[in-house]
C-alpha cells in the first residue's frame, strides 16, 4: 500500500497541475474596475445646460437632456473604448478614493455656476462620486474645469447639450 501511495504522487501532482478550480479572472475585468463614468451637469442662475451623460467602458454614450439643451430626453451613440479610456484617465486624478465622495478642491470659484457630479461605478456597482462646482480659478478645480469644457465635443454630444433657451422656461 505504501508502495502505491509512493508511485501516485507524482501521477496527482501532474494532474492537480492540469486541473482548473473554474474562472479565474483571466480577461474579465474586477469588481474594482470601473464600468461607467457619469457626468451629470446642473443648473446655474442663468439658462445653463442640464443633463447627464454616461460613457460605458466599450464607448457606449448615453445621454439625457434636461433644460436648456438642445435635445430634451434621452439619445444613445457609440464613440469607442478609446474614447473612454481617454476619459478615465483624463479624469482618474480627480477620482476619490473608491467607495467615497469628495469635493474637488479649488482656492476660489464663481459663484451662480454650474455644478458637476462626477460618478465612477465598478463593475459591481460601487460607486465613487466627485463633485465640482465650474469656474474655479485655482486649484485642481481649474484643471477640472478644462477637461469637462472638452467633454461635450469629445463624446459626441456638443450638438445635444448646446445652451437652448425655450419659451416659458425659467431659469435655473
Amino acid at each position: 500500500m505504501r508502495g502505491s501511495v509512493i508511485l501516485m504522487m507524482p501521477l496527482l501532482a501532474t494532474l492537480n497541475a492540469c486541473a482548473t478550480t473554474g474562472d479565474r479572472g483571466g480577461d474579465r475585468p474586477s469588481d474594482a474596475s470601473v464600468a461607467a463614468i457619469t457626468v451629470s451637469v446642473g443648473p446655474c442662475f442663468g439658462f445653463c445646460p442640464v443633463y447627464d451623460v454616461t460613457v460605458f467602458e466599450k464607448g457606449d454614450v448615453h445621454f439625457s437632456g434636461k433644460r436648456h439643451t438642445a435635445i430634451v430626453g434621452d439619445r444613445d451613440r457609440t464613440v469607442g473604448a478609446a474614447v473612454y479610456g481617454a476619459l478615465a484617465r483624463d479624469l482618474a486624478r480627480f477620482k476619490p478614493a473608491d467607495g467615497t465622495t469628495a469635493q474637488v478642491e479649488c482656492t476660489a470659484a464663481i459663484s451662480d455656476t454650474s455644478s458637476y457630479t462626477i460618478t465612477w461605478t465598478a463593475a459591481d456597482g460601487r460607486r465613487t462620486v466627485a463633485t465640482h462646482q465650474h469656474g474655479c480659478i485655482g486649484g485642481p478645480g481649474k484643471a477640472l474645469d478644462g477637461v469637462l469644457a472638452k467633454l461635450p465635443g469629445d463624446l459626441s454630444i456638443a450638438d445635444w447639450a448646446k445652451q437652448t433657451t425655450r419659451p416659458g422656461l425659467s431659469r435655473g
